[in-house]
């Protein structure tokens, strides 16, 4: 690895298709020093996308996983289209990779993957520094890799820190840059990539790292991170708790990854190292720096006086932020919102103002106006806020009367909420009294909610306290352990912990992925306000997006944040309008959806049980099948509007698309049943959707398959054996009223039928195959009827039945079929031999494959090659024609490959 120009050599080991073909041969895969670095899938069909891709990869993984065990990373790509993720990632975590030399603003195309990451030393730099392993509380492993982005900002921040370094390392003056990454766009992993990259520095000499964060709650998160992935760092990590721990573990020779927080420089003073090879890396920089005259920041400086200092910040520096500047220099790498919403790292943020009012008189009023200026101007300074101060506001705010009104709201918008969308949801308040009181609000209009054990219930308020503190607060003070349970659980997507009550804690480096819904009910601006919106924009499923519903008036202090945003650089919306966004799209998707049904009067179905208006339900069908490409439209369709629907919710424009929007979604669950093949979103894909989806049907909850009106049993199929394709079966379908749905019935069992054989019979299932999709060609180019397409596919379902029967009738089983098919492909080699020799033949082929060894034969070039030569002299001895040989013999191997493939 010392020499990657050497140690690294391009290879591939053949291209997997995805079309649903017979290849099983590995997907592209460089290699290093021998190993199988990446594993590539380029789609061959033109109707697959990267997601069918992915499947393949997953489908790899499962019959040979052996091949996976070096991988680096997982590509699929179409040429322009490309995406990466790790053998663990899901498919919402298959990331764009893009240019690394144009800070995001180019396409991830292929070409900018092999550019950018397969020049070798950045390969090799890759391997070393960006990969890292997690395992969470179940004790499931995670592979985590770096994106785009982070390995960017990792090669710059560290080319930064080494310009920067003071004598005698280097002429610089310490300042390493700033590194501002969006929040939830990975950004604790960067930090602990960068440190991995910077021990393995050789110009640094063994560095000691100091990880800073300006909270205990924050530092043990950080921290988690870095000890999870120490193996990385080639150390274990050690938190600081004290003054003293922390002078003894920064006053050593060399090494070292320490955490401690920013107050405990401030404790005491005097040097405690002078060497240039300390790093210190600042989490939430701006934040940290505060009190740079006479606080924890000038202390720390003059403790560290040769040290390099990079900073890491989820939000962008204020305008007057000098001070972050000056400790720390200008940005080294910008991650902004707009570039992660587009490559899918975090999900849009969308506002909707629901001010639950004050009730006050003038004088009250005045004060507290007066009151949330000086917090707002105290809070963007950074200066502590008096408790006199917040007195006056705290008991407008929490006053009893307004807590039950905002008790009513939440219990009302989150029902409805969940009903669309299902998930978490975060309510802020402005203090811990105010939490308590709400919670037993709360509860008072939902009782099932409340559980006084922690393992169970639906809400909780997470604060810390004392015993001393009154009740009902006091009933909510827990222990640090007891809190780090409530937050595995309200992390955890199935747990029925829906609803979290907070004030201070959670509302920084706190990662819930599906919360989707934030309540806020106290006074935030500047970047506290937006870390705070920030923990409902992590990706989960098919989370369109996440909802800040602002309870107390925010909105000047949201624009002062996102004009900040603009003025550091940033680019794109921040945060979204609601009402300018989400319902527009939601009014779109409907009005395309209507399009689509136009002529076909559905809204008798509305409202009415669907087994009293199911006639309508089998038109509607027949409709989308009757229109181009139908089926892929009304799928794109409807999941563009429940994904509109679930952010607008519970908008009053919400209500009345509602019973559409039921019955869109009762017609795909119905049609992906019993018509949706696997390539196009059915069966397995659509049960993986299913368990990663945010977005709940609105039709009384989640629709179980058995709950599912059976398509088929709506027309008259039910009892019908659809595997045997008997006469009157046939006529029954052939007799539908519903045309449409009458060919697309007939299409996707001989699709199926054809899927199967193809896992046994490579030379049947490629003539079907061929049939069926040159008659699919013929009517989509309107070159026959619909009553000509249906004849046509009748006359070849009765033409598999029968060769389906042809083994029984030779006597063969259903592999010896295959190779008998395989040798008797050509016509002229069916006329020269005799249908008894070609019987014998495909006998003893069967028995020569069984004997072969199974342990992956068909990767050993040895072992094929022995087959081969068997097969040949087999031809040979029973007359096959000599110039038929070759061809025959190729088929006979693929043939075995698949018979093999199966058999194991």
């Amino acid at each position: 690895m010392d020499a990657p120009h050497e140690g690294v050599a391009s290879g591939a080991a053949g291209r997997g298709a995805v079309d649903g073909g017979l290849s099983a041969r590995p997907p592209a895969t460089p290699v290093a020093t021998g190993q199988d670095l990446r594993g590539t899938c380029l789609p061959t069909d033109t109707q697959a996308d990267l997601g069918v891709a992915i499947e393949q990869l997953g489908r790899y993984m499962q019959t040979a996983p052996d091949l996976f065990v070096p991988n680096l990373l997982l590509v699929v790509s179409d040429g322009m289209l490309t995406r990466v993720g790790s053998i663990t990632s899901g498919r919402s975590r298959f990331m764009p990779w893009r240019p690394l030399h144009d800070d995001g603003g180019g396409a991830p195309t292929l070409e900018a993957l092999i550019r950018g990451l397969f020049e070798p030393r950045a390969l090799v730099d890759y391997l070393r520094n960006c990969v890292t392993f997690e395992e969470d509380e179940r004790g499931e492993i995670a592979k985590k890799i770096a994106g785009y982005h982070q390995f960017r900002a990792v090669r710059k921040a560290r080319a930064s820190v080494l310009a920067s370094l003071r004598p005698p390392s280097g002429d610089g003056d310490g300042r390493g840059g700033v590194i501002w990454h969006t929040q939830g766009s990975g950004k604790s992993l960067t930090m602990l990539m960068l440190a991995g990259a910077l021990i393995r520095e050789p110009r640094l000499t063994n560095p000691t790292l100091v990880m800073i964060t300006d909270r205990n709650d924050l530092d043990d998160q950080l921290f988690d991170t870095f000890a999870a992935g120490r193996a990385l760092l080639r150390q274990a990590p050690v938190q600081a708790e004290s003054r003293e721990q922390l002078e003894s573990l920064l006053d050593r020779a060399a090494g070292g990854v320490v955490f401690t927080t920013i107050q405990k420089f401030a404790e005491a003073h005097g040097v405690i190292s002078e060497r240039a090879n300390v790093v210190v890396m600042a989490d939430e920089a701006h934040r940290s720096q505060y009190g740079f005259v006479e606080g924890g920041a000038r202390w720390m400086r003059e403790a560290l006086p040769n040290a390099t200092f990079v900073g890491f910040t989820g939000t962008p520096l204020e305008r007057d932020d000098k001070n972050t500047i000056h400790v720390f220099g200008e940005y080294a790498d910008i991650y902004d919102i707009r570039q992660a919403v587009e490559d899918g790292a975090t999900r849009p943020l969308y506002y909707e103002s629901r001010i639950i009012k004050l009730k006050v008189d003038e004088d009250g009023a005045r004060i507290a106006e007066e009151t949330v200026e000086y917090l707002v101007n105290a809070d963007r300074v950074g200066e502590p806020v008096e408790e006199q101060y917040r007195v006056p506001l705290e008991s407008l705010v929490g006053a009893q009367e307004r807590i039950e009104r905002l008790a009513a709201f939440i219990v009302e918008h989150w029902e409805k909420r969940r009903a669309a969308m299902e998930g978490k949801a975060m309510v802020v308040t402005m203090s811990r009294d105010i939490a308590a009181r709400l919670y037993e609000a709360i509860r008072a209009l939902r009782p099932d909610w409340h559980d006084a054990d922690d393992e169970r219930g639906a809400m909780k308020v997470i604060v810390t306290g004392t015993a001393d503190d009154p009740e009902p607060l006091r009933h909510h003070v827990r222990t640090k352990t007891a809190r780090k349970r409530l937050a595995e659980r309200f992390k955890a997507p199935a747990d029925d912990l829906r609803l979290v009550i907070v004030c201070d804690m959670w509302l920084t480096g706190f990662d819930c992925p599906p919360a989707h819904t934030m309540y806020l009910d106290k006074p935030l601006a500047g970047h506290n306000l937006m870390q705070a919106i920030a923990r409902v924009n992590r990706v989960y499923g098919d989370k369109p997006g996440g909802l800040i519903v602002d309870l107390l008036g925010l909105a000047d202090q949201l624009a002062d944040a996102l004009a900040t945003y603009t003025q550091a650089g940033g680019t794109g919306e921040a945060v979204r309008e609601v009402q300018d966004e989400a319902v527009p799209a939601m009014q779109a998707a409907f009005e395309k959806l209507r399009g689509l049904f136009h002529g076909c009067d559905y809204e008798q179905a509305l409202g009415a049980s669907p087994e009293e208006v199911l006639p309508v339900y089998l038109r509607a069908i027949d409709q989308v099948f009757g229109q181009n490409d139908g089926w892929r439209r009304l799928r794109t369709l409807v999941k563009e509007l429940s994904a509109a629907f679930a952010l607008a919710v519970p908008r009053p424009e919400t209500e009345a698309i509602t019973p559409h929007l039921a019955f869109f979604q009762r017609l795909v669950v119905m049609i992906r049943k019993r018509l949706a093949d696997e390539s196009d979103g059915g069966a397995g894909q659509a049960r993986q959707r299913d368990i990663d989806a945010a977005v709940r049907q609105v039709i009384g909850g989640a629709v179980d398959a058995g709950e599912v009106i059976d398509l088929f049993a709506v027309a008259g199929l039910e009892e019908a054996r659809l595997d045997i394709l008997s006469d009157e079966f046939l006529g029954r379908v052939a007799a539908l009223e519903q045309k449409n749905l009458a060919l697309e019935t007939l299409r996707k069992l001989l699709n199926d039928q054809i899927r199967i054989t193809e896992r046994t019979n490579l030379v049947r299932s490629k003539k079907f195959r061929e049939a069926l999709e040159d008659a699919m060609l013929r009517y989509t180019n309107k070159a026959i009827s619909t009553a000509e397409m249906i004849a046509r596919l009748i006359d070849l379902a009765k033409h598999l039945r029968e060769a389906q029967k042809h083994g029984e009738e030779l006597g063969l089983s259903r592999e010896e079929v295959a190779f008998y098919d395989a040798l008797a492909d050509n016509a002229s080699a069916r006329e020269a031999m005799q249908s008894d020799t070609l019987r014998l033949m495909a006998r003893e082929l069967t028995e020569m494959v069984k004997s072969m060894p199974r342990l992956d034969w068909t990767q050993r070039e040895s072992v094929r090659a022995s087959l081969r030569r068997n097969v040949r002299r087999l031809l040979a001895k029973y007359g096959y024609p000599p110039d038929l040989a070759e061809g025959a013999t190729q088929l006979v191997l693929r043939q075995a490959e698949l018979s093999t493939e199966n058999a194991a």
